[in-house]
């Protein structure tokens, strides 16, 4: 039975009434569209919950109360043509733009054919090519950045299609959804941010229901406005509205939705809704809510009212609107039942999408020319010749633009050969980097920003951790992300405890990234092209120790198009008695150990892994089934290092083969000191190097 408040005999229609002027866009036959759309969502809401009990699913979170404020965001838009990211509570926005009974029940019951994911999200968590909706995944605010770097792609995508030929803008609008409580997140200020800098057509609409989750809106935000959070950007136009007033929320959409396509930016839409539900099917909120303020709520009901209204108008009858309710109730039930009956998905398919299946690159030796370049001038050229190629190749970071071209020079001479729109300046914010790239990669664009130093990539963390990573299998192959992170990282520089960071440990510990760390200006020049040319986002780790040394020196190819796939390690120097396996900084420190050895009679094996992920075990495991004795080497901390994983998978790939420990030489477990007699203590020196491999050989 639908939870829809009793509804009362409506006052006869009268001419006032019918003749009320209704916002353009807008007549009786429209709003009339909108109850059904309405109606849809509740009668969804209802239905899972009774499946939650039945113990054929096991977690919902509903939009009934804010369904007024959904459709009026659908209605604004022009479907197939304008961009949602919506949140988890935004049912009636997405079923608004076209999503059907059967594709939300199909979510909810995990099947193989939901569109959204193929089950791999919790319900509720939207995703459509078709619809222009890029998949959606839980954590709150991320999806606000990606929305801006949505937005940046329609304002490209405009200004290809007519490039400065005088005509007034027309732009894809792009609107992005979320409660109140979200507006806590330092990504929805980001993101208020770029967006007022750039006059992005991008619409910041916050359903605020008064709660996050049991929190009242009070305890969240200083003096309990949201609105109020807008003022302060420039360009952003702040508007409030009733949510549970359709006609009024529509008003205001539209003309956020116009103001944007005309290119005078962004509109924060902060809407009153009401939230008639629990939060999720896991909460209980009459433990944190009076039985009068729920009954408050439940007066607010945007269904009555948008009833009444129908009703005044002469737009409908009693016995019409019986029909209607009686009718989506049997398209719900019908449309959840054929959910119900088809398959799961198949369990063999589990652990498909993290990566793109696209095989790698052929390895080819390149035929090399010219003298030899430092590390820092091969990514150079190496980002030169991709933009070249492509013109979709964004370079953007923190002082990348312009005549300083990056803190290490990297993008020097890039905006002046490609112009500002192509090598250009963000703000400084690190999650504002990431997410932004994630919204241009989704439309299309290869973004490869600059994360200026490893140290400070920790703020971008949810967006690459549970976002830049996840998209490709979250999506069930639908979305890919490939974005290029490049992130300068390492010591032995004197950076002390903030610029001398190794970060790979903790990022390939995550499924669906690839991450690289060259040794040689050869190695970066071709796994950066690679990189861009893939389809999976990479974290490129340059060495700032590595730049510009002369042992990283090498020539370049002569073949614009020579690429260093992924995943494939170099034999640095082969040998029979011991294999050194390593990467960045170490692999020169470990050739001069062994020639050191090699006077003593030492054959040692040295393998630079080049790619940390995916990790050629092929390479590794010949080594070592050949020499019997491994040592890892690597700067990172010893505990829980890159190298414990090498190790670990060593021991158990190779053991039959071993004449003795897997070892590690690694960095002392405490963080880099400035002082260069202390830095030297903690990190790897040539003579450590030399003294493991010797204790090694003696086994």
């Amino acid at each position: 039975m639908t939870s829809v408040a009793p509804e009362k005999r409506a006052p006869k229609s009268t001419p006032a009434a019918r003749s009320a002027t209704l916002p353009q866009g807008l007549d009786d036959a429209r709003l009339a569209a909108a109850l059904k759309n309405m109606l849809l969502a509740r009668m969804l809401d209802e239905k899972m919950l009774v499946l939650i009990r039945q113990g054929k699913s096991y977690f919902h979170i509903g939009s009934s109360g804010h369904e007024a404020v959904q459709t009026a965001a659908a209605f604004a838009l022009t479907p197939g043509r304008d961009w949602a990211y919506p949140y988890y509570r935004d049912q009636a926005l997405v079923t608004g733009l076209g999503m059907t009974a059967y594709e939300i029940m199909s979510c909810f019951l995990a099947r193989s054919d939901d569109p959204n994911s193929g089950g791999r999200q919790m319900p509720q968590h939207y995703g459509s090519q078709a619809l222009n909706i890029p998949t959606q995944s839980s954590p709150t605010g991320t999806q606000y950045l990606q929305a801006v770097g949505c937005a940046m792609a329609s304002v490209r995508n405009a200004h290809k299609a007519a490039p400065k030929n005088g005509h007034s803008p027309d732009y894809e609008v792009t609107v992005v959804g979320s409660g109140e409580g979200t507006t806590s997140q330092g990504d929805f200020h980001e993101a208020l941010n770029w967006a007022s800098r750039d006059r992005l057509p991008v619409i910041f609409l916050v359903e605020d229901n008064g709660y996050a989750i049991s929190v009242p809106v009070a305890e969240q935000t200083a003096g309990g406005d949201v609105a109020s959070l807008g003022r302060g950007y420039g360009n952003v136009e702040t508007v409030k509205v009733d949510g549970c007033d359709f006609v009024a929320s529509y008003q205001a959409l539209s003309n956020a939705v116009a103001r944007a396509r005309r290119g005078d930016g962004p509109t924060l839409v902060v809407a009153k809704t009401v939230r008639l539900l629990p939060h999720s099917s896991s909460d209980d909120q009459r433990k944190y809510r009076a039985e009068a303020e729920l009954a408050h709520e439940r007066a607010r009901d945007p269904i009555p009212a948008l009833k009444t209204l129908l009703l005044a108008r002469g737009a409908v009858t009693d016995a019409e609107l019986a029909a209607l309710e009686a009718e989506t109730k049997a398209h719900v039930d019908a449309e959840a039942e054929r959910a119900e009956g088809r398959a799961m998905p198949a369990r063999d398919t589990a652990t498909r999408h993290v990566l793109s299946e696209t095989p790698e690159p052929p390895l080819v030796e390149p035929v090399v020319a010219g003298d030899g370049v430092v590390l820092v001038d091969a990514i150079n050229r190496a980002l030169a010749e991709e933009m070249e190629r492509n013109a979709d190749v964004l370079v953007y970071g923190e002082d990348v633009g312009g005549d300083k071209g990056g803190v290490f020079t990297v993008t020097r001479g890039l905006t002046k050969r490609f112009g500002p729109s192509r090598c250009f300046n963000s703000p400084l914010a690190e999650s504002s980097i990431v997410g932004t790239a994630i919204g241009l990669s989704l439309r299309g664009y290869k973004p490869v920003p600059e994360i200026q130093f490893g140290d400070y990539v920790w703020t971008a963390m949810m967006q690459i951790r549970n976002e830049l990573a996840t998209i490709r299998y979250r999506s069930n192959n639908v979305w890919s992300c490939p974005a290029v992170l490049r992130i300068a990282v390492g010591g032995y520089i004197h950076g002390a405890l903030c610029h001398s960071q190794n970060i790979e440990s903790f990022f390939a510990h995550i499924p669906g990234l690839k991450i690289a760390l060259p040794s040689t200006a050869l190695d970066a020049y071709g796994l950066l092209k690679a990189a861009i040319r893939g389809d999976d986002p990479v974290l490129f780790l340059e060495h700032k120790g590595l730049y510009r040394q002369n042992h990283a020196k090498s020539q370049l190819p002569v073949d614009k198009d020579w690429l260093l796939p992924f995943g494939k390690a170099a034999v640095r120097r082969t040998g029979a008695d011991l294999t050194v396996i390593t990467y960045g900084m170490l692999v020169q420190r470990a050739l001069a150990a062994a020639d050191q050895l090699s006077d003593d009679g030492y054959a040692c094996e040295v393998i630079d892994l080049r790619s940390l992920n995916p990790v050629d075990w092929e390479c590794i495991t010949a080594s070592v089934q050949k020499t019997g004795k491994c040592l890892v080497v690597h700067e990172d901390m010893r505990f829980v290092g890159y190298g414990a994983e090498i190790a670990a998978e060593v021991s158990e790939r190779c053991f039959e083969h071993l004449d003795g420990p897997v070892r590690r030489l690694c960095a002392e477990d405490t963080p880099v000191p400035y002082n260069w007699d202390l830095e030297e203590e903690i990190l790897p020196q040539p003579e450590d190097v030399l003294a493991a491999m010797r204790a090694l050989l003696q086994y």
